[in-house]
């Protein structure tokens, strides 16, 4: 979904915006919806029960950063987990070259859509989600933000064998105060008040009061004592990727531990499988 030349200028055949600040800050923005070709087998509505995962590509930098390109790394952790909705955190889309999230999810067989949270140096930074059936709705949810980090949340709605659902993928803020306002802003969106919902990406909760104790009380969680850990990758400690859901249950939660994954970025994948309510 190409973006209003009258905001943007071309680079490279991409579209650039122009009202960026010097942190490349802008109002977080529905950039691509895209079918997959060809398109999956998978059939055009989803389950009862169904996998989620969550994964932070860590801009496709492998589990260093810095200046590395290497897509085809967290391509394979991927593949390598056969859900069936996949939320990407820090998904980059470079304006020069190839996009690889198109080219992932044609190989994969998902249909994408991505939300550009803030414009890097590189590209467009942001929040992608990848599913295995059509997306019958996709919103960009602007969040409470601090004043040096831009956040947003794509939503996601589906119309599946148990009635419409929506999932909401995000990447929340490492500043707890700003965090717990992101959830309370979340919580009362509209586009997560009717039917069930299922909320998941980096949360950065990494304390257990504040935005963490905001979406235990709102949503149910899993029937797993803990949190898996997922951070960092090589030796995992912090719980920051997670899944909840609510009119759903979320069982068999587990991070996604592959010699690949420890390679691929700094966050290993969380995983779950998800069961709908009836309507």
């Amino acid at each position: 979904m190409p973006r209003p030349r009258s905001s943007a200028s071309a680079v490279n055949g991409r579209v650039r915006p122009r009202r960026v600040d010097w942190l490349g800050t802008v109002d977080p923005y529905l950039s691509e919806l895209h079918a997959p070709h060809p398109l999956p087998a998978a059939g055009a509505a989803p389950p009862g029960r169904f996998t989620v995962a969550s994964y932070n590509v860590h801009r496709w930098a492998g589990v260093r950063g810095g200046r590395a390109f290497e897509p085809e790394r967290a391509e394979t952790v991927l593949a390598e987990l056969q859900a069936d909705v996949i939320a990407l955190q820090e998904a980059l889309r470079p304006f020069d070259g190839v996009d690889p999230l198109a080219a992932i999810a044609d190989r994969l067989g998902y249909y994408l859509a991505f939300v550009t949270t803030r414009i890097h140096r590189r590209g467009e930074l942001g929040n992608a989600l990848l599913a295995r059936w059509p997306l019958s709705a996709a919103f960009a949810m602007n969040l409470p933000c601090g004043r040096l980090e831009r956040r947003a949340a794509l939503a996601a709605q589906f119309r599946g064998a148990h009635g419409p659902f929506t999932i909401a993928a995000t990447h929340l803020a490492l500043v707890d105060r700003t965090r717990t306002r992101q959830v309370t802003s979340l919580l009362s969106h509209a586009h997560l008040q009717e039917g069930p919902v299922v909320l998941l990406g980096d949360m950065n909760a990494w304390r257990v009061d504040g935005a963490a104790r905001h979406l235990d009380a709102a949503f149910t969680a899993h029937d797993n004592a803990a949190w898996p850990a997922t951070y960092p990758s090589v030796r995992p400690v912090l719980a920051l990727d997670r899944i909840y859901a609510r009119g759903a249950a979320v069982t068999r939660l587990r991070a996604h531990d592959s010699e690949a994954a420890r390679r691929a970025s700094d966050h290993l994948p969380v995983v779950a499988t998800v069961v709908l309510e009836r309507a």
